[in-house]
């Protein structure tokens, strides 16, 4: 049998599969074939099993860099469970430990090995890999090697060195977030050769994302979660000290939430994350800046309690929910606030080219905030991608489109009052600028550039300065401004904007986002219909039997194999064949204790038809 042919049975007996997700078979197939890849794939695609999957042919060790700790754990451990000879090596291991892993790879015990980049290239390492017979590396979070991606980590950079090491050997560099620009650098700084390159949709058609104005933003994450008692979420915040004051506020309310940051002692911060994957605790409020790592895929929902800096973090951030292909809900506080201090932080940084990126990835993080569009279609237009019907009925603009209102004059006033100052003074200025102009401000530029001389200084005392500053954002969404990316982030007009500032076409603006109101979210479309008083019976069972080996719940079954469990009722281990995620060692060890349970469930208890 060849190595292709092995594919579909080490996929179904392994890991429980029937058949692949889009792009997987295709990126194996090239990987086995020797050549380089570059996957994307969103976040709970199916990165993983592209190089785990085809390291169970090889005969030599398939070596995976990973950046965070808290993933490599969470991998072994779930191949492990699945039968799978996989360790890793870092930090949080003892002296004696390591060495006992490094003796087994020097013995070719291991199929696969997770480490971190800084570890690869230590001093001897490059002799141990050589030694070890490795056939393939594969580089995870592929966008940490670019400065345009939204998590740079310069030590990605030195695995290009890699390549002397490792003459001939494959690498498949994946990631679930990257434009067009960070993929050409992902190419470049890895030395991919003749690379592979796909780029599945970056479409999460189970997610439903939410915008609202913060406003009281404990109560409003108090009733958001009230609404979904018993479900695992996280809540994402700018500082350390906000998930800590948040954390602490939740406990006191009696939900099980937790910090997790960079700053908490590892003791702590492993802690926290165990009792999180074992659903202990339930809510885990965290940094933005500092990536979780944890692949626990029945997180149903995401909130953002502070604006996140740039859209690929957001989405990377979001896409932590449904990650087992349940429904899940992306929910973010918006305000004005938000984005002042975001900007505070960009004109802290050093290097003004650094700058210069980081103010246009908040632009654009701020437009979509701001949007009346299908979130949906704006997230997939920045990664590309063309969202092809129309509206997606999981957003909230789509859903619940806000109101529209004719913007005719106070679009020609802010228009008129753009081309003006550049007429009177040959040079662009700022959003704040056009807004002092607007309402008639004496500030010390307009005195000093004579702007309170235009014919249009003092002509929109009607609206106060947000409100014209969100008119002006919404002329640009519109594409009649332009911003440029410079410091100062100046206002043109652009040839279409002095187009309408000269036909005087009507134009139709959004109203601002009313202060939410508290909206019930039942479970939605997209959920595997089941007899959910038997699913809380297996997920009971489930907790039992993951606390007794010391694993994450979903290390025994995921959320959407409990699921199809209570929908087929299967009464013997033979009988979960076709059952998800059920492969040949999990029906094994688990397979007749489920399925005992859902026997004892039906002596009392019919089946429901579905």
């Amino acid at each position: 049998m060849t190595e292709t042919d092995e594919l579909p049975l080490l996929l179904k007996h392994t890991f429980g599969y029937d058949a692949f997700r889009p792009f997987q078979r295709e990126i194996i197939d090239a990987s086995l074939a020797g050549r380089d890849v570059l996957a994307l794939l969103p976040t709970g695609g199916g990165k993983s099993l592209c190089f785990q999957l085809p390291a169970l042919t090889r005969s030599g060790l398939t070596v995976v860099v990973s950046p965070l700790i808290a993933l490599m754990k969470d991998q072994v451990d779930a191949l492990q469970a699945s039968g799978v000879a996989a360790t890793f090596l870092n930090s949080s291991l003892g002296a004696d430990e390591s060495r006992s892993r490094l003796r087994g790879l020097h013995r070719g015990e291991f199929k696969l090995l997770y480490a971190a980049p800084e570890r690869l290239m230590l001093e001897g390492w490059p002799e141990n890999l050589k030694k070890w017979n490795v056939q393939a590396l594969a580089i995870d979070e592929a966008h940490c090697v670019s400065e345009w991606g939204h998590d740079f980590r310069p030590e990605y950079r030195q695995l290009a060195g890699l390549r002397e090491s490792l003459p001939g050997v494959p690498v498949m560099a994946l990631t679930a977030t990257a434009t067009e620009r960070v993929r050409n650098d992902i190419l470049g700084q890895l030395r991919l050769r003749d690379a592979a390159v796909f780029v599945a949709s970056f479409n999460r058609p189970n997610l439903t994302y939410r915008v609202v104005p913060k406003d009281k933003p404990l109560k409003q994450i108090l009733d958001f979660v009230s609404r979904r008692k018993g479900d695992s979420g996280i809540v994402y915040c700018a500082s350390r000290s906000a998930t800590e004051r948040l954390a602490a506020s939740l406990a006191a309310r009696g939900l099980a939430a937790q910090p997790y940051h960079a700053g908490l002692a590892p003791e702590m911060r492993s802690r926290f994350q165990d009792e999180f994957l074992r659903d202990d605790t339930r809510i885990i409020c965290a940094t933005i800046a500092f990536g979780m790592g944890i692949n626990k895929p029945n997180v149903r929902w995401v909130i953002h309690h502070d604006l996140p800096k740039n859209i690929e973090g957001y989405y990377q951030e979001t896409g932590r929910a449904g990650r087992d292909g349940l429904p899940g809900d992306c929910l973010l506080l918006f305000s004005a606030g938000d984005v002042a201090k975001q900007m505070h932080f960009i004109e802290e940084i050093a290097d003004e080219r650094e700058r210069g990126v980081a103010r246009a990835q908040l632009r654009q993080m701020v437009h979509y905030a701001e949007s009346s569009v299908c979130r949906r279609r704006d997230l997939l237009a920045y990664f590309s991608e063309a969202f092809p019907i129309g509206p997606c009925g999981a957003c909230d603009n789509c859903l619940e489109p806000r109101e529209t209102y004719d913007g005719t004059i106070v679009a020609q006033k802010f228009l008129s009052c753009l081309y003006r100052i550049r007429q009177a003074s040959g040079f662009g200025v700022g959003l704040k600028h056009v807004t002092d102009v607007l309402i008639g401000d004496s500030t010390e530029k307009i005195g000093r550039w004579g702007h309170e001389r235009l014919s249009t200084f003092g002509i929109g005392s009607e609206l106060s300065r947000p409100e014209w500053a969100a008119v002006g954002r919404e002329l640009m969404r519109l594409g009649h401004v332009s911003v440029g990316e410079g410091e100062y982030a100046t206002l043109e007009l652009t040839g279409e904007g002095l187009g309408v500032l000269k036909s005087r076409a009507p134009i139709l603006l959004t109203k601002p986002m009313d202060t939410p109101v508290a909206r019930r979210s039942a479970r939605k479309e997209g959920d595997i219909a089941c007899d959910e008083i038997l699913f809380e019976r297996l997920r009971t069972l489930r907790r039992k039997l993951a606390d007794e080996r010391g694993v994450p719940a979903y290390i025994v079954f995921g959320d959407a194999t409990l699921r199809a469990m209570a929908r087929y009722y299967p009464e013997s281990a033979e009988a979960m064949t076709g059952i998800p995620g059920v492969g040949d060692k999990k029906r094994a060890e688990f397979g007749s204790l489920f399925a005992a349970e859902i026997a004892s469930y039906l002596q009392s208890n019919s089946k429901i038809q579905f």
